[in-house]
């Protein structure tokens, strides 16, 4: 998945506690053929203390619905 999609509407399809979390959500989205990107204010995962408000994963507003279908109900 790129990390630099572009697309003017993008939604926070979940809010994860750690990178890692986001980033097998994102596999399961790609896999699934659905771009997305993770948010997080952490320095590209270098400085995980920085997760303050969570580690946001994007989609497009349009597949906002089947990727919260995929990913199941938020622990």
């Amino acid at each position: 998945m790129t990390q630099t999609m572009e697309h003017p509407h993008l939604v926070v399809v979940r809010t994860f506690g750690n990178r890692i979390d986001a980033e097998l959500a994102q596999s399961a989205l790609e896999a699934a053929d659905i771009e997305s990107m993770i948010q997080a204010d952490d320095a590209s995962g270098e400085t995980p203390g920085l997760w303050l408000r969570g580690v946001k994963l994007l989609v497009r507003e349009d597949d906002a619905e089947q990727a919260a279908e995929i990913l199941g109900p938020a622990s």
